[in-house]
This record gives C-alpha cells, sequence and structure tokens, in this order.
C-alpha cells in the first residue's frame, strides 16, 4: 500500500517551498499524495497553486475579512478535523510557521496522526520577533515527529531543545528546488526595462513592521531615488492595505519608484534575479536571493536565518532610516563590497531537498512496519 501523505498549507510562502514536494510525491508510486489548503492567503496561494498545477483535494477556504490569529487557528481545527477523522493520512506534512502551520499541526496532534515539519528549526530565541512566527515553529517543533531541518544549525537548534537526534534530518531548503521551475534565462518584463539603472527590488509587509518601522524605511528609500536618478526602486506591494497606504504616501509620488501589484511566483524569482540589490523582511527571500548571487538587506533587527548572515550574502540592517540609507548606497558605490556579498556561496541547499524528504520518509514507515513485523526489534530499539 502506498504511504498517504496528506501536505496542509494556506500562504503563498508555504505554497511555493512545499509545491515541490508535492510534485515529487505525486512522481513517486510509493507515496499517495493528498493536498489540504486552508486559504489564510487567497489570491496569492490560487496564484502559486495554478502555476504549479496543483488541484487541492480539499479547500478549508477560511479567509475572511479582518480575521485575527485567533479566528484563523480556531477555523483551520475545526475545519480540518472532519477531514482528517475520514481520511486517516499516515502522516501529516506542514511548512514553517504560519497560523495555519500551528493549526493544522495541533489538528494532527490531537487524531494521533503523525507530524513531519518541513522547514523544522529555525530560530531567533524571541517568540515576539518574528510575531507570531517564532512561537509558530517551536510549538510545531514540539509536536512534529519528523524534523526536516534545512541546514546543520537548524538541526543543531532542535538538539539544544532535546528533540530526539532519529528525528532530525538535515535535508536543505526546498525553496531552492522551487525555482527549478521558475527561474526562465530569456524572461523580459515591461517593468524590467534595459534602461541601465541600478534597479532595487523591495519586500516589506510583516505585522512587526507596520507603522513607523515601515515608514521610515520608505523614507529612506524616497531619499536613495530623490539623490540617485540612476536607480530604479521596484516594490511589488503587499495586499494589506496599511502597506499599501504608507508606500503611496512616502513613495507614490517618485519617478524612478514602481509601485507595481504583486507579483506571482514566476515572475518574482525572475525579478529578483535581474535585480541588482534586494531590500526584503521576508523569511523565504533571504533563501532564495543567495541562489541568484544577488546581496540582501534584511529589513528586521533578528533573523531566523542566521546561517546566510555567517555567510555573507545577507545583512541585517533592521529599519531605522539613517542605517537602511547608510546600508543601501554603501553596496551601491563599493563595488568590490558588493562583489564579496554577490559571490558568497549559498548555504540553503542544492535543489534536492524534496527528493529527500521523500527517501526519509520511505524509510520512516518501512523501518515502522518492520518494527510492527519483527517484536524481536521492538525490543532492541528500546
Amino acid at each position: 500500500m502506498p504511504i498517504k501523505v496528506m501536505a496542509i498549507f494556506g500562504t503563498r510562502p508555504e505554497a511555493i517551498k512545499m509545491a515541490p514536494v508535492i510534485k515529487a510525491l505525486e512522481r513517486d508510486g510509493r507515496f499517495q499524495s493528498q493536498v489540504v489548503v486552508s486559504g489564510q492567503h487567497r489570491d496569492m496561494l490560487d496564484q502559486v497553486l495554478a502555476y504549479f498545477e496543483i488541484v487541492p483535494d480539499f479547500d478549508l477556504n477560511i479567509m475572511k475579512k479582518s480575521q485575527s490569529l485567533s479566528d484563523i487557528t480556531v477555523r483551520i481545527i475545526s475545519r480540518l478535523t472532519p477531514v482528517l477523522e475520514d481520511q486517516r493520512p499516515d502522516i501529516v506534512l506542514v511548512h514553517g510557521d504560519t497560523a495555519t502551520t500551528l493549526g493544522a499541526s495541533l489538528a494532527a496532534y490531537y487524531q494521533k496522526i503523525p507530524i513531519g515539519h518541513v522547514e523544522a528549526g529555525l530560530r531567533t530565541w524571541d517568540k515576539y520577533s518574528p510575531f507570531p512566527e517564532e512561537a509558530n515553529r517551536q510549538l510545531v517543533d514540539a509536536l512534529s515527529d519528523l524534523c526536516f531541518a534545512p541546514t546543520p544549525e537548524s538541526a543543531n537548534n532542535l538538539m539544544k531543545e532535546n528533540h530526539l537526534p532519529s528525528q532530525i534530518f538535515v535535508v536543505g531548503n526546498t525553496a531552492i528546488d522551487a525555482m527549478k521551475y521558475t527561474i526562465q534565462q530569456e524572461y523580459t518584463h515591461p517593468c524590467l526595462a534595459d534602461n541601465g539603472k541600478k534597479k532595487i527590488l523591495v519586500t516589506m509587509h510583516r505585522r512587526e513592521n507596520l507603522g513607523k518601522p515601515m515608514t521610515e524605511v520608505f523614507q529612506a528609500l524616497a531619499l536613495l531615488a530623490q539623490e540617485n536618478n540612476s536607480l530604479e526602486i521596484i516594490f511589488p506591494m503587499h495586499k494589506n492595505p496599511a502597506v499599501r497606504l504608507l508606500a503611496q504616501k512616502e513613495l507614490g509620488q517618485l519617478s524612478n519608484v514602481q509601485l507595481i501589484e504583486p507579483l506571482d511566483i514566476f515572475d518574482f524569482h525572475n525579478f529578483a534575479q535581474r535585480c541588482n540589490l534586494i531590500l526584503t523582511d521576508s523569511g523565504g527571500v533571504q533563501e532564495e536571493a543567495p541562489s541568484l548571487g544577488v546581496p540582501v538587506l534584511v529589513l528586521r533587527e533578528t533573523t531566523e536565518r542566521p546561517e546566510g548572515v555567517k555567510a555573507g550574502t545577507l545583512k541585517l540592517v533592521g529599519t531605522k532610516k539613517e542605517v537602511v540609507y547608510r546600508e543601501t548606497l554603501k553596496l551601491l558605490e563599493n563595488e568590490e563590497l558588493y562583489r564579496k556579498m554577490a559571490q558568497a556561496k549559498n548555504p540553503y541547499g542544492d535543489g534536492q531537498s524534496s527528493q529527500r524528504i521523500l527517501e526519509v520518509l520511505f524509510q520512516h514507515f518501512q523501518s515502522k512496519q518492520a518494527t510492527l513485523e519483527n517484536p524481536q526489534l521492538v525490543e532492541l530499539m528500546e
């Protein structure tokens, strides 16, 4: 009998990173793949599903206007529970640190269904930074039976928390796998005119950056744009109205700033490859950009991806106006510093993470079956 693997996710970043795992499961006769989406993001999630040609088996459709974290978590548990009771998968796969990830893990745990956590072990060790992701990922790891850590450092974090070594597997990051589906060498786009200007790609949306931190970053970008006509700033605006209002206020009148709609995953990866520099508060972008040789300035005070900082592909700059301005200008003007960041080795994997996850799943259930059939083995393992 194939191993029934149920992947559950609900946001655009989760979908991007779970898509290559799901595609690998679909091609492998050892597994029966099922997909459940929560709809925590709706339009942005559906874009990714369409691009990767993934049709969910179950859509919990929890999205509603002005939903709180409590609303999301409660609705996921209540709507997912009947699905789990009916389908009884051999294992549930969740990803990362969203409210969907936490709610799905709790629902699976309550049904005593094993949990595999893709991208396990990321830590800032501050439960409010990022909020609520840091607490979510720690709670999910505590519930998980198999922890798929992207790097040795993530695995070491799990060991510090007394997770069993037999449950921890370093597999790389599936974000790198996803880029094999998206990068196109002959890519063109109207917003990427070959006009000789240096291009900065900006993404910013995190809850903790709303308000003053985001305003200061946008003001730094405005100053850079005003002082450097040879510079072009491209900001795909998040759907959050608060982000859009601030962006329009601080950047909307500048001719060399493009405020555009969110990019689908195909466009975003190709934009990233063709820009000179990325400023972001996103976690996923911190992993993707190093594969493209593009330096990243991280608009956060902490990061759960310290490997990139140590490797030199990322630099934490926070959100203070003067710091963002200074560090961006420094990279644009100092060719040696720029080259050093651009050529730093990517610590996040080789594009084979999905296949490693499948092999761990298969070996896990093979060993489990052997244990059930061989009581002597149980005794030895004890």
